[in-house]
């Protein structure tokens, strides 16, 4: 396992982040992307002696500085793995329905970034891999090795809006039957060749298919989509659920769940009673400031939506 090393770290958005979920000094929270605990070391900051931190991260090496940093903090817990075992874990601990406040922090951390043997950036040659668990599940470049060129595609196309994602994933299928794709600076050329250079703008072009291939690897939209009514199960009311996006993708799933919650329920017969709302939005989702954009580029695209539990039963459909 390869060991990072841990540069400056610039958690996005911290403050809303903060306000967002309004922390209380004896609160239960959970980041669910702990990453290089950022916002976990605010939230913690904030917390006394009977406040609990659970953190979440599909990363052994986020982990073991979670585990370096705060592993004799009583206040504190580090789950490797991934967010979607929040019911569980929270069942576990006897905790389910007393959470104040959730933080999902989604996509890629910096330091994954920054750190070319883990494969995630176009910018830095390195192992053609992009998975959050290196230990766990396939690499980009085993896919990629064995996928027909339709299935390349499609994955272009769903997670990176890539309007040429049959060129690169032709190209892809006739490279790789001379060659393996195994490294991250031959893919980013190939794609850049494969598009045409008229058509390219200011940003890489093999941005948004670096961007597909990383969420479909590690399942990052179906984990969304599955921990999203977790978050309905194990928040008490009053809680608070703050989510930063980075990409449209991400954010029309929490924008849709949270308006489907912060509507009342219809109710299926006739005379019975309307199921209050679960959630209620928290103002309007927000950018980072223009002086953060400038201090932390990779700020820009961020969004937050923040939401709070109602006091009113749950019901989360199936």
């Amino acid at each position: 396992m390869t060991q990072e090393s841990a540069p400056l770290h610039q958690p996005v958005m911290l403050a809303p982040v903060l306000d967002g979920l309004a922390v209380q000094a004896q609160g239960v929270y959970v980041d669910g992307t702990f990453g290089r605990g950022g916002h976990s070391a605010e939230i913690l900051a904030r917390l006394e002696s009977q406040g609990r931190l659970i953190g979440f991260d599909k990363d052994p090496v986020a982990c073991g500085h979670a585990w370096q940093r705060w592993g004799t903090d009583a206040r504190f817990k580090i789950e490797r793995g991934s967010f979607t075992q929040l019911s569980q874990t929270m069942a576990e601990l006897g905790l389910t329905g007393q959470v104040s406040g959730i933080l999902l922090d989604l996509g890629v951390s910096s330091p994954q970034l920054d750190n070319a043997e883990r494969g995630f950036s176009f910018q830095h040659d390195g192992p053609l891999d992009m998975r959050m668990d290196p230990e766990q599940g396939e690499s980009v470049a085993e896919w990629l090795a064995a996928a027909s060129a339709e299935a390349i595609a499609r994955v272009l196309w769903i997670y990176g809006e890539e309007r040429f994602s049959r060129r690169i994933a032709a190209r892809i299928v006739e490279v790789r039957d001379e060659q393996p794709l195994t490294r991250t600076a031959a893919l980013a050329s190939l794609i850049k060749a494969a598009i045409p250079a008229a058509t390219q703008g200011r940003i890489h072009p093999a941005t948004r298919s670096f961007q597909a291939l990383r969420i479909f690897i590690n399942k990052e939209l179906d984990d969304l989509e599955a921990v999203l009514p977790q978050c309905m199960e194990v928040l008490a009311p009053g809680g608070r659920l703050v989510v930063i996006s980075f990409h449209s993708l991400e954010d029309r799933i929490v924008k849709r769940f949270m308006r489907d919650q912060a509507q009342p329920k219809q109710p299926p017969l006739p005379m019975a009673p309307e199921v209050p709302a679960a959630l209620q939005l928290i103002g309007r989702a927000q950018r980072a400031s223009d002086a953060e954009v400038a201090a932390n580029p990779r700020a820009r695209s961020a969004v937050l939506r923040v939401a709070q539990r109602t006091a009113a039963p749950v019901v989360v459909s199936a």
